[in-house]
């Protein structure tokens, strides 16, 4: 199965609380004043649902990063 590597760059800060937001990714705050969402996640699909999310909420996507790998454990 191929999972999507995802590192995704937002302005501003966002409180770990909003977690669940976000699906499987990591809310991981940066000193530049930016968060990074890091994870994988299924598939595009997933990826536009988490983009959605950042937009409705009126948040400022400021780069996006992914990277499809296999993952080893489920091709044996």
């Amino acid at each position: 199965m191929i999972r999507m590597q995802c590192h995704i760059w937002i302005k501003g800060h966002l409180d770990p609380s909003w977690q669940e937001w976000f699906e499987n990714l990591m809310i991981l705050p940066e000193t530049s004043g930016k968060t990074l969402l890091h994870g994988s996640l299924a598939d595009q699909a997933a990826l536009y649902q988490v983009l959605l999310k950042i937009r409705s909420l009126g948040l400022v996507l400021v780069c996006l990063e992914t990277d499809e790998r296999s993952s080893v454990q489920e091709e044996r």
